[in-house]
């Protein structure tokens, strides 16, 4: 009965540990910040854009 309280204790013990010792860490679900995006166009400034082509008439 002893041994098998020692073993869920030392169990228990070491998996709290290892619990632990990864606090804080980034882990494999870390996901890095994207860069920022740097504006293209000056602001105001509107980009151009093309006009649709008209259908050609039926006859």
């Amino acid at each position: 009965m002893k041994s098998t309280f020692r073993l869920i204790i030392g169990t228990s013990i070491l998996c709290l540990t290892v619990l632990l010792s990864g606090c804080g860490q980034p882990g494999p679900l870390y996901l890095p910040k994207p860069p920022a995006a740097k504006p293209t166009a000056k602001s105001g400034a509107v980009a151009p854009t093309t006009s649709p082509v008209p259908p050609a008439p039926q006859q």
